[in-house]
């Protein structure tokens, strides 16, 4: 089910929030419980032979990590990050995390990287030596794969307590986060999951919570789905691309995706303050930034997080030397490359801003600043150029892109006008405009907001003439 369909607006949302707050006056735990069971049917909506591989993940994570939990409780004392245990016991949490990490990174391996594997060892023999199984890839599996092994990890530190299978598999399965983010952190998320005021209507959080929504949808349906279709022309149909069209189109993917993605994320932080929970932020104008390291301070926010807490950081992050940093800081992003799709483009796409953030210390470490404007010229540029790789099918339809946005000969002005006025609005406002998020900071209920609110509400709506998948149900 997508957040941008009328039967999730008007049928499944409605039920789940008021049936929540409903029961919760009876017993929070039915409150709990109707939201688990509400999410699984969310899942289920778009194939419900995967459910029982959810619910089994959770299982499986629940049962490890509160083994996990007990060892850290029981058996060590922390101080200052140094812990002292009995060696057995130590062994035994050690044993645990690397039984539980495995287990997760083979479901993920399995159903997103099998055909990945055998396509390339075919390439590599030049022979078809493994039959492709076309394994059908889950939705939201990198996702819930991601959010628990953070919680075996937080578990095995001692800084993960679970008060229950049933909040637990409220954490894992919430539906405004379920399918594409953003990855949410257990010990930052579980107090907020069993207290009391969660269970309780507020009126604020709920209008707050309506407002982001709408103002997430409008830029899925206004802005990424208006510009969707000029994209998908230009890169399926790359033959006798001139300049001007492929910088249109690249530039139109950067604006797309963006909006697309961070409109995802605002509706599912505004579902999140219906429920009276504050899910993290995700993008905070991540356009503006004005070095390759500030851009992943602002973009998906919670999944460089993620990766700084989880991977970079216990690789050794900045505190072996210079070296050992840069080297952190390529495998952390081909890492990040390889999550986002089962592709050499996006290892690809993740080596590229490997590179950039290595050189991006390295000119740190210099201390020479170049001008504002230079810096952010130079972050845009190198951002835009790995969504070539990002977006291509292939490295040959990259090299067409690239060489057709070099080609400075065909500046045949073959672009419709009225796109290109409308990117450069779109481009406009990402440069110069807050995020919902920072605009709600602010927010008051009030006459206004519900005119606004109301008026974009009624302007998506009248785009849904297609049901349109978010770009990152893919990852």
């Amino acid at each position: 089910m997508l957040f941008n369909s009328f039967a999730f607006i008007f049928l499944f949302l409605p039920i789940a929030v008021v049936g929540f707050f409903g029961v919760s006056r009876v017993r929070h735990e039915l409150g709990t419980a109707w939201l688990v069971l509400a999410s699984l049917f969310f899942y289920g909506w778009w194939d419900y032979r995967y459910v029982p591989l959810l619910v089994g993940s959770i299982l499986f994570n629940y049962l490890v990590g509160r083994r996990l939990e007990q060892l850290a409780a029981g058996h060590a004392i922390e101080r200052g990050g140094h812990v002292t245990a009995e060696m057995p016991h130590y062994r035994a949490r050690k044993a645990w995390l690397a039984f539980g990490t495995l287990a997760n990174v083979a479901l993920l391996g399995y159903f997103k990287y099998t055909d990945f594997f055998l396509g390339t060892w075919n390439a590599l023999a030049g022979a078809m030596v493994f039959d492709l199984p076309h394994i059908v890839l889950p939705l939201g599996i990198s996702f819930f794969t991601f959010t628990q092994t953070a919680y075996l990890v937080d578990a095995y530190r001692g800084q993960a307590r679970t008060p229950s299978l049933l909040a637990y598999g409220e954490f894992v399965t919430i539906f405004p986060h379920l399918i594409a983010g953003p990855i949410i952190n257990h010990k930052k998320m579980m107090p907020q999951f069993v207290a009391e005021e969660t269970f309780h209507v507020n009126w604020t959080n709920l209008s707050a919570g309506v407002t982001l929504f709408v103002l997430g949808l409008f830029k899925k349906v206004c802005l990424a789905d208006t510009i969707a279709p000029w994209v998908n022309a230009a890169f399926a149909q790359t033959d006798g691309l001139t300049c001007l069209a492929a910088w249109a189109a690249v530039i139109g993917y950067t604006l797309q995706l963006y909006f697309d993605f961070s409109g995802y994320s605002e509706m599912a932080l505004g579902l999140g303050l219906m429920l009276n929970l504050r899910l993290p932020q995700n993008f905070d104008s991540p356009y503006q930034a004005r070095s390759i390291i500030d851009f992943w301070r602002r973009w998906h926010m919670t999944l460089g997080l993620w990766v700084r807490d989880y991977l970079y950081i216990p690789m050794g992050g900045n505190r072996f030397g210079k070296w050992r940093q840069m080297r952190n800081l390529f495998v952390s992003m081909l890492i990040i490359g390889l999550w986002h799709g089962a592709g050499w483009t996006y290892v690809l796409w993740g080596a590229w801003h490997g590179v950039m953030l290595m050189i991006n210390h390295a000119w740190r470490g210099i201390g020479r600043m170049l001008p504002e404007p230079v810096c952010w010229l130079l972050t845009m540029a190198g951002v835009i150029l790995g969504w070539v790789f990002f977006r291509a099918s292939d490295f040959h339809t990259a090299g067409i892109i690239f060489a057709a946005m070099a080609n400075l000969s065909s500046l045949a002005l073959d672009v419709d006008a009225g796109q290109l006025a409308f990117l450069a609005a779109c481009a406009v406002a990402t440069l110069t405009m807050p995020t919902p998020v920072r605009l709600m900071e602010k927010f008051r209920p009030s006459l206004s907001w519900l005119l606004l609110t109301i008026a974009l509400g009624l302007l998506a709506l009248s785009q849904f003439s297609h049901v349109t998948d978010f770009l990152y149900f893919q990852f």
